[in-house]
């Protein structure tokens, strides 16, 4: 966490965390300052076990990894959080790299590693709320495409609604000059 909490001075001049000058995140609303994912491999030597030793470590680092409980949201925020994934080289040795080999502090499962660094929960949710946002679009613009073609005029004399060129055309005006209306509309 002291590593992470260094700061230094950019190419642009501006004071930085350090470990944002070599590992880009997105830096736009709406996603979390997330530092960057620490991996931890463990490997069976003496009578402590691997596993065990991952939890001990996992006890021990809790306050820098432990996400908060977004109730409102439903899912955890990492916002702060330093993302610690471990792993045993028998697991590795198993699933390989992209298998389920690894365990996200926090988490009751073993994943493929970028599963492990992400956050689901968060992503699932942006997902419905920019599914809302564009049926909410959707919604609006069928509804001012309605009020535009109520709106549009109808020939005196057949009876046909006119075009968008046409009725550009009927409503250009001279400037200075009052609007003169459509007298058989």
């Amino acid at each position: 966490m002291r590593f992470f909490q260094r700061k230094e001075k950019d190419t642009d001049g501006i004071e930085k965390p350090m470990w944002r000058t070599r590992w880009s995140a997105p830096g736009a609303k709406g996603y979390e300052r997330v530092h960057p994912p620490v991996l931890l491999v463990f490997h069976q030597v003496g009578k402590r076990s691997a596993k065990s030793q991952m939890g001990h470590v996992a006890d021990l680092t809790r306050p820098h990894w432990q996400g908060r409980w977004d109730g409102e949201d439903g899912f955890h925020s990492y916002d702060g959080r330093i993302p610690i994934v471990a792993t045993t080289l028998e697991l590795l040795r198993e699933h390989g790299p992209a298998g389920p080999a690894f365990w996200r502090f926090g988490r009751d499962h073993r994943e493929p590693l970028l599963d492990s660094i992400g956050n689901p929960r968060r992503d699932a949710d942006f997902a419905r709320r920019r599914q809302a946002t564009r049926e909410n679009q959707q919604r609006r613009e069928a509804q001012e495409a309605a009020e535009r073609e109520a709106r549009r005029p109808v020939c005196a004399d057949c009876g046909n609604r006119f075009s968008d060129d046409r009725w550009t055309a009927v409503d250009l005006r001279d400037w200075g000059q009052p609007r003169e209306s459509h007298p058989h509309l």
